[in-house]
């Protein structure tokens, strides 16, 4: 894995501190979960886009929500055939938030319409760098990037990856993009299925566990509320222990778990089940989805 910079700016905030410039021009070709927490992490405070950012919408009403906004232009396709086209241009980083089956057919629509030099980012699954670069005009760029729902709440982590067009400074631009609703690693495309297996699922794998513990809890005596209570806080509050001590994962579970004591005894039942390999085979049966998908499975 390599860890790109963002470039930096000569630029001075109002405290003095350097700043970043604003981020070029912004096509979102699609606004749905997770685009729309993208498009919410590039409103949010302190970051900056030239001119208004290009939404397109299927549905007129979805577009209506950004009525009266002056950083969001939306192009609704119920009402305008063309919306995709007249999005993308004069955009420097065209964002792609369709599903990936659309995801081929949109670019057919929109290649003619593309900037020079402008970089194409798809945040779908299993749809290949040169599936998209084959379809696109030479001198434009392509990333794909793997984000995760903790977007939604500016915590999420995606991996990005640059196709053969794509060079520091555009990989630079995505990263900054992305660094609105989180952190940000840069990898080989080799790498993003597994990206997608461990951060991009990931969520669901934690969710499980959560509703797991719930149920487990229920079955001990405990309501639905004091469950909810006692799992969540727990989890919430062992996450954010593990962020703030910065000590190993494998430290902190033997800080709770006293030699001959109730959390060992747990722990001994859970380790019985061979985590380690569950792990890898649920990592295995996700990254091979992701191939099945590369494939046209």
């Amino acid at each position: 894995m390599n860890g790109t910079c963002e470039p930096r700016s000569d630029a001075q905030s109002s405290d003095g501190q350097p700043s970043a410039p604003p981020l070029p021009a912004i096509a979102m070709l699609g606004v749905g979960s997770m685009g729309g927490a993208i498009l919410a992490g590039l409103r949010g405070p302190g970051v900056r886009v030239e001119g208004p950012i290009a939404v397109t919408t299927r549905s007129a009403a979805s577009a209506a929500q950004f009525d009266g906004a002056s950083d969001v232009r939306a192009h609704a396709g119920e009402r305008d055939d063309d919306a995709n086209k007249r999005a993308v241009r004069g955009a420097r980083i065209v964002l792609l938030g369709v599903k990936p089956w659309m995801i081929h057919d949109l670019l057919r629509e929109i290649a003619g319409d593309l900037e020079p030099g402008a970089v194409v980012v798809s945040v779908a699954a299993g749809v290949t760098i040169g599936s998209m670069e084959a379809l696109l005009p030479e001198g434009v760029a392509v990333v794909r990037a793997m984000p995760n729902t903790p977007a939604h709440i500016g915590r999420g982590v995606t991996g990005i990856a640059g196709g053969s067009a794509a060079s520091s400074d555009d990989l630079g631009l995505v990263r900054r993009l992305f660094e609105t609703v989180g952190s940000v690693l840069v990898v080989d495309e080799g790498q993003i299925n597994a990206i997608t297996a461990i951060s991009g699922s990931g969520p669901a794998y934690l969710f499980l566990y959560a509703e797991q513990m719930m149920a487990a809890a229920r079955r001990l005596g405990f309501d639905e509320d004091q469950a909810s209570l006692l799992v969540q806080q727990t989890i919430a509050g062992s996450a954010e222990l593990m962020v703030r001590s910065g000590e190993d994962p494998a430290q902190l579970r033997r800080n709770v778990t006293s030699p001959k004591g109730t959390t060992e005894r747990a722990v001994e039942v859970l380790e019985a089940a061979d985590w380690g390999e569950l792990f890898d085979r649920a990592l295995a049966a996700n990254i091979r989805r992701s191939e099945e998908l590369e494939a046209g499975s």
